[in-house]
């Protein structure tokens, strides 16, 4: 058996077209005839997506119409356990593959869909109906000439009004109605990530003390001059610590103490590090600790709490029963006991 499979991959390496490329993977190309599916290389190169996902999604795209593709459903059929298979949906609602569409039936009921596209970047932009080329304008045929008939004589005709002639050699032409252009049908998929032709969002500037101090322009500029000290890869230019003084002076202003800015700012950059100098502008305007509390904010968290006056429990003197009053006596139950007693002996 190895030697007929290493024959055949031998032909079939002969009949590759065009030199072998001496490192990498060689493609050898049989052409399906029957059970295959086209996928998109935007599908299956996609930088954002898992190989889970894109699996997940080669399997979808595979399955006939109607066919369950649940997390169990699924899992049924694949290797991989429930979470992976609900992350790799996930993924693929994200960038627009999949979608859950809930619709009400005639009958009232709701029920959810699971709508699969194979090309959601196509639905973006809905392909308009081709124009039909204008039909360039036959010529009119030159009418022969009536022969003018013989005049008998008529009754006087009566007047009528008729509508003027048109020009000889200018036939009349329908008036044009004007289409109005087809209305660009909604997407069906709506993606959550923005495409990368989107316009981005302006950068937040920098922050800036209130006051730049001599003080605080020094401490600044110390902190980040001996930065590389403790992260090598933050080495920074003279321009580069002019550019983030005010944003570590404001950090500063806002008592925050030099090691941990230094732990924000350094803590787990990405590898390779190129631009250690953006980073560091990002994390100081992302991560920029909130104001310290004023004296009258401090003031108002030590001032005592109003307290309420809690009415005590009393024991009623005749059935035992615990009732709140201010002084001890009886309950009201036995209160108006005592009072209806009283009533029946007076009268």
């Amino acid at each position: 058996m190895d030697t007929q499979q290493s024959t055949a991959l031998t032909r079939a390496l002969a009949e590759v077209p065009g030199p072998l490329p001496t490192s990498g993977v060689i493609h050898i190309i049989i052409p399906h005839n029957d059970r295959f599916t086209v996928v998109g290389n935007h599908l299956a190169q996609h930088p954002d997506l898992s190989c889970t996902a894109v699996g997940i999604a080669v399997r979808i795209q595979s399955l006939p119409q109607g066919a369950k593709v649940g997390i169990k459903a699924l899992a049924a059929h694949c290797r991989e356990g429930e979470k992976r298979i609900a992350a790799a949906l996930h993924e693929l609602e994200a960038h627009g593959y999949l979608r859950r569409v809930r619709e009400r039936l005639p009958s009232g009921r709701i029920i959810t869909r699971t709508v699969f596209c194979n090309r959601p970047a196509a639905l973006l932009h809905p392909r308009r109906p081709a124009e039909v080329p204008p039909q360039p304008a036959k010529p009119e045929p030159t009418p022969a000439p009536v022969p003018a008939p013989v005049q008998e004589p008529a009754p006087a005709p009566v007047p009528m009004q008729e509508p003027a002639p048109a020009p000889a050699g200018h036939p009349m032409a329908a008036p044009e109605v004007p289409v109005a252009p087809p209305a660009p049908s909604a997407p069906l998929f709506m993606p959550r990530v923005p495409p990368p032709t989107a316009p981005k969002a302006p950068r937040r500037p920098l922050p800036q003390p209130s006051d730049l101090t001599p003080e605080l322009d020094h401490a600044a500029t110390a902190f980040l001059s001996d930065l590389h000290r403790h992260a090598p890869q933050f080495f920074l230019s003279e321009d580069d610590v002019r550019r983030l003084v005010p944003g570590v002076a404001a950090w500063l202003e806002r008592a925050a103490r030099p090691d941990a800015i230094r732990r924000a700012l350094t803590d787990d950059p990405p590898h390779p590090l190129k631009h250690p100098a953006k980073l560091l502008a990002h994390r100081l305007t992302e991560l920029l600790p909130p104001a310290p509390p004023g004296v009258d904010a401090l003031a108002a968290l030590d001032r005592p709490r109003p307290r309420f006056a809690v009415t005590p429990f009393q024991t009623c003197e005749d059935c035992d029963r615990a009732f709140r009053s201010p002084d001890p006596g009886h309950c009201r139950d036995c209160r108006e006991t005592r009072a209806a007693y009283a009533q029946a002996a007076a009268a």
